[in-house]
């Protein structure tokens, strides 16, 4: 069997990080790259040494290099038409987050998923982080008890350039997915319902909202609690955000950093109301 065909479509910062990882795989090969802005797309052929041709469109790059499948690195508001043309020409689909820029087209790119027999996929990294797994394990320990709620905080100041800026939703579109993701994650949950005000806040440089809380009811019957913004100054949190999970008989904390731990209700017969004594324990995942 012979390499993977790939052609690499969005030629910006977050391409970057594809090809560090794409390249080093000797099971694949980047056949083209595309970019509506050609200079770009020459441009990170030549940082990587490629030497494939470069596209302004798709459908033509993937006529012409015979493509196995597509990475999707464009902003959210290109998905739908890269994912359909893709899979509408043959191939599978490898996507930056979030998959689409409205539940609408979500829900059509699955249809065409669906009915051409492909595989579409959307990335999310940060359920792969070694501390976070550590949290999951220790909730799913059973350490705390059946958790009923998880909170996250999310508070950058993110001076970007570009789409972002100009964005409706920037962080509830193009970052709170990760955290939401997170959220499953870490519970082996889904939501069933959400409530979320968004919103600007003073002195945000962001033409659209940049601040978000969010309320999800889960499967699992857990409330999870997002509070997160992208124009916040000082005091940052981590990219990874920072999480409590409250369980039955204790609590679990990880601030997006170093390894999770948790406080649960110590068995020394201490029977204040108002007082208990709690044991601090780490997480034990390997």
């Amino acid at each position: 069997m012979g390499k993977i065909k790939v052609v690499s479509v969005g030629c910006g910062i977050i391409a970057n990080e594809w090809m560090k990882n794409a390249l080093p795989r000797t099971d694949m090969e980047i056949v083209a790259l595309v970019d509506i802005r050609k200079e770009s797309a020459e441009a990170l052929a030549s940082r990587y040494g490629l030497t494939c041709p470069t596209f302004t469109d798709v459908a033509t790059a993937i006529q012409q290099t015979n493509a196995d499948v597509v990475f999707d690195l464009t902003i959210p508001a290109s998905h739908f038409s890269v994912c359909t043309t893709a899979i509408n020409h043959g191939c599978d689909v490898f996507s930056e987050k979030p998959m689409a820029a409205t539940m609408t087209e979500a829900r059509d790119m699955i249809r065409h998923v669906e009915r051409k027999g492909r595989f579409f996929s959307v990335m999310q990294n940060q359920r792969y982080n070694p501390n976070i797994r550590a949290l999951r394990h220790l909730v799913h320990s059973g350490a705390i008890g059946v958790p009923g709620y998880i909170g996250a905080d999310f508070f950058i100041g993110a001076h970007f350039d570009g789409f972002r800026v100009l964005m409706d939703s920037p962080l509830v579109l193009d970052m709170a997915i990760h955290t939401f993701d997170q959220a499953r994650f870490i519970l082996g949950a889904d939501p069933v319902s959400v409530y979320c005000h968004e919103f600007n806040p003073f002195g945000s440089w962001y033409s659209g909202n940049a601040a978000a809380i969010c309320i999800f009811e889960m499967s699992d019957e857990s409330v999870f609690c997002y509070r997160g913004s992208w124009c916040a100054e000082g005091a940052s949190t981590a990219w990874e955000s920072s999480w409590r999970v409250t369980g039955e008989k204790g609590t679990a904390i990880w601030d997006g950093h170093s390894a999770p731990y948790a406080e649960i209700v110590s068995l020394s017969g201490q029977e204040d109301k108002f007082i208990r004594d709690y044991t601090r324990i780490e997480s034990d995942y390997k």
